[in-house]
């Protein structure tokens, strides 16, 4: 099952609602994230539960931002992170999109259980690691039946926040997301020692450098690493290359 919505031209998930006008994201060229609207941006920090997974994210720092556009860092070398300071101008990476405009999870894998049915585009995958915390989702959705069992299902589906798993009801076809209102958040992920992506949340638009919008989307997780393969997204290099705002580039390998 996979639906696509149109609004005045754009293409939306199912399940998701587009942030109102004001709040949109450009790339711009060879440079940073335009975020306009101010809506709020917060530390979003991923704590684990009493296994060790990843379990619940708690707020951080709040940064108080009067500008619009606000400019977010996409390339990584930026020393005033999250924000950028032009650092890109100088800096040895390539900023070329290589995400696909189509739907995310048209091509997804679907794994279908006696209720639910998952999907799945691993392409997204920011390593957030929440799909595994009491049991892997995938083989959670296969047995779920009883109604804890399915909210374990939608729990850690709703916590993976590059929407690369959206869950919905097998009876009624309702697809499960998170209540999210317009809002940015910075990941951190201090259980593998890395910073995370950048977490766009509620349905705002994201406008290539080409002035062509990639599907709304309630969750989406952009890269700010500047080393993803499926650009503008995350697609988890930050995790392999222990990226961390406040260690150098060129001292992250070592």
């Amino acid at each position: 099952m996979y639906i696509m919505a149109k609004k005045e031209g754009l293409s939306v998930e199912e399940g998701s609602k587009m942030a109102p006008e004001k709040f949109y994201i450009k790339i711009a060229a060879d440079g940073p994230y335009l975020l306009y609207g101010n809506p709020p941006i917060d530390q979003e920090i991923i704590l684990p539960n009493e296994e060790g997974s990843a379990w619940v994210y708690q707020k951080g720092k709040h940064f108080e931002t009067n500008e619009n556009p606000v400019y977010l860092c996409r390339c990584g070398f930026s020393k005033h992170k999250p924000f950028c300071d032009g650092a890109h101008k100088h800096a040895d990476w390539d900023s070329t999109e290589t995400a696909s405009h189509r739907p995310l999870l048209e091509n997804a894998e679907v794994i279908e259980g006696p209720t639910m049915v998952l999907a799945d585009n691993e392409s997204y995958c920011a390593f957030a690691r929440f799909c595994d915390a009491y049991g892997r989702i995938w083989n959670l959705v296969e047995r779920a039946e009883s109604e804890k069992e399915r909210e374990l299902v939608r729990r850690e589906a709703g916590h993976c926040p590059a929407g690369r798993l959206v869950v919905w009801d097998k009876e009624t076809e309702t697809i499960y997301e998170p209540p999210f209102e317009p809002s940015i958040g910075i990941i951190e992920d201090p259980g593998i020692k890395v910073s995370g992506p950048i977490w766009v949340k509620g349905g705002i638009r994201i406008e290539g450098a080409d002035g062509k919008s990639y599907e709304i989307r309630n969750r989406v997780t952009l890269c700010r690493c500047g080393q993803s393969s499926n650009k503008p997204f995350c697609d988890g290099t930050h995790a392999s290359m222990r990226f961390c705002d406040d260690i150098p580039l060129e001292m992250r390998n070592l």
